[in-house]
């Protein structure tokens, strides 16, 4: 275990607010780890405090926004890994608005093409030609393997996996879709039906999805083997439909269902059975996809298979509302049977920022970082669970990881209570990260893959104190 340094004062340098200094003084003797130093100072911030925010959020927003923390932060201000509260306190950004920013808080390069597009053309919908969605689905398409080069651009991932269940359902004339348990791939009526959390879905119509056993190899029947659980989809296929299906939907790491990855060899099984009963196969890269699992662009490259149609939203855009589907030209003749039409999918301003996006992962090369300091960081992690019981699990490839928190090990019962003491104690130490499962009591390590291994550092020193005070 790296040796912590220095005291909570010094982990804040370059903005921090008077306020917080004050209330850490009583702290000033404890010796804590120093968040990495970073050449950035934002401006002052003379808008709505947290509170007045808060006031008009329960006033006029939908009760059932949700945040995190006790007392939630008011963000204002960000760059590349970090986030600035009211105060000018920095906070290291493990969580990524739920990984979506893949480049970095306000990376130069996304801002300019925003602006620079803007300036020129805000808005004009696909009846018009524009150069900037046709020159983002040609840099797509290059990073896909196959056929796969026919783009269709939505608002977001929900929007994406949406329009490729029904292309599914049009291509092979079935409507019954294979999807996971504990599997999210959206909140519209859908997409509902193929989430498998219950947390996650209303009483409304959700007609032909069927839920296989996750291939889960921390909690699952069958642990690792990935043939086992692949068996559960054809038995699905033999006693729940007609023996043909339209689809089969999954995610090569479960996000929101808490960072677990995919049995090995069950994909290849599954697309076996899948392909035998005419379906076809969506892989959900929402969140995985992007280069952030490191080894590869694309989450479902790890298990070496090549789907139908490909679905991706959240870093696509680095925080810009932007989703596509993307499939072969064969599949996209679909469409052609009715007008389908999105006012909004292939916005010029989405879409330039979109192509700035795939040239700063490329010219940065961020996807070998996401690799390398998501190796280290993972190997931290897996060191601290030799440290604290309560740490039962560690999973994830690249910077997309899994924390489980358990209060038995054997029995492996959820640490609910517990990972929202140590969320609130890491926050209060200067780092932000999400949390999920369906139990909600795994972290969601996605940070910005510009995270540096000083970066890593940092957090689990502030992890390891966090654990040590429940």
């Amino acid at each position: 275990m790296q040796k912590l340094l220095l005291r909570r004062l010094s982990s804040v340098a370059h903005g921090s607010g008077l306020s917080w200094l004050a209330a850490a003084g009583a702290e000033a003797n404890a010796v804590l780890p120093k968040m990495p130093p970073f050449d950035y100072t934002p401006p002052p911030y003379e808008g709505p405090t947290a509170t007045d925010i808060l006031k008009k959020r329960a006033e006029f927003l939908s009760p059932s926004m949700f945040y995190f923390y006790r007392k939630p932060l008011n963000i204002v201000d960000g760059k590349m890994q970090y986030l600035f509260d009211e105060h000018g306190r920095r906070y290291l950004d493990a969580f990524a608005g739920i990984a979506t920013v893949c480049c970095g808080h306000c990376h130069p390069q996304v801002i300019e093409a925003i602006i620079e597009q803007t300036k020129r053309l805000q808005h004009s919908t696909i009846v018009y030609l524009n150069h900037t969605i046709v020159d983002f689905a040609e840099a797509l398409a290059s990073k896909l393997p196959g056929d796969l080069k026919v783009v269709f651009f939505t608002n977001s991932g929900t929007e994406a996996n949406e329009l490729a269940m029904m292309i599914a359902r049009l291509y092979t004339g079935c409507h019954d879709i294979i999807s996971l348990r504990n599997a999210y791939h959206g909140n519209a009526s859908g997409t509902m039906g193929a989430t498998a959390q219950f947390n996650w879905k209303f009483n409304v119509i959700q007609s032909g999805v069927h839920h296989a056993l996750n291939p889960d190899p921390y909690r699952g029947v069958f642990g690792s083997d990935g043939e086992k659980y692949a068996r559960d989809v054809q038995e699905i296929i033999d006693f729940g439909t007609s023996g043909q299906v339209a689809g089969f939907i999954s995610e090569a790491i479960q996000g929101v269902g808490g960072m677990v990855e995919l049995a090995p060899g069950y994909l290849p099984a599954v697309y076996k059975s899948i392909r035998k009963a005419g379906g076809l196969f969506i892989a959900d890269e929402v969140q995985s996809g992007f280069a952030r699992t490191g080894s590869h662009f694309w989450g479902f490259e790890v298990h070496g298979v090549v789907p139908d149609i490909v679905t991706m939203a959240k870093g696509i855009g680095n925080g810009i509302p932007l989703g596509a589907v993307v499939t072969t030209p064969e599949i996209a003749q679909v469409l052609n049977r009715r007008n389908y039409f999105n006012t909004f999918g292939g916005n010029p301003v989405c879409t330039a920022a979109g192509l700035a996006v795939v040239r700063v992962l490329e010219k940065e090369k961020l996807q070998d970082n996401a690799f390398v300091v998501g190796s280290y960081l993972k190997d931290r992690l897996i060191a601290l669970q030799e440290k604290h019981e309560i740490i039962g699990d560690v999973r994830g490839r690249g910077l997309m990881l899994g924390v489980e928190l358990v209060t038995d090990r054997q029995l492996k019962t959820p640490a609910k209570a517990e990972i929202l003491h140590v969320m609130d104690n890491m926050k209060e130490m200067g780092v932000l990260v999400g949390k999920g499962g369906f139990y909600g009591n795994v972290f969601r390590i996605t940070p910005p893959l510009c995270f540096t291994k000083e970066d890593s550092d940092f957090f689990v020193d502030v992890m390891d104190i966090s654990l040590s005070k429940l």
